[in-house]
């Protein structure tokens, strides 16, 4: 890994962890999704300041090139996290229909209410 490379790689993560703080004091992300970025920002880190971290993972998985590792990586890491996503998405989408049912029983309670007293 070429040093110009390590160096984008250092900058980019310093940058996107400092965004997420950043994010995070405004209160508009969660701390557990931004603990993912965050998380992947010291990762690359990591790999950008011990780039032998990859080469022996390719090793030991019999893969070719450690680009290849990092793709295949990258690719896993975020089809588990788009699979949380998922699972919380629909958890949202249950309750809002739930929330709205009762609020729509809640409204016909009312309008009996007031037509009873018609």
């Amino acid at each position: 890994m070429s040093d110009t490379l390590r160096i984008v790689l250092i900058v980019a993560s310093v940058l996107c962890l400092l965004f997420m703080l950043r994010k995070i004091s405004q209160s508009k992300v969660r701390i557990d999704d931004a603990i993912f970025w965050i998380v992947g920002a010291f990762v690359l880190v990591i790999i950008s300041i011990f780039p032998q971290i990859p080469s022996w993972c390719c090793d030991l998985l019999g893969i070719q090139t450690p680009v290849n590792f990092l793709f295949l990586f990258m690719i896993f890491i975020l089809l588990v996290k788009l699979f949380y996503m998922t699972i919380r998405v629909s958890q949202l989408e249950s309750k809002i229909k739930e929330l709205s049912q009762r609020y729509a029983l809640d409204h016909m309670d009312d309008d009996e209410v007031k037509q009873d007293e018609e």
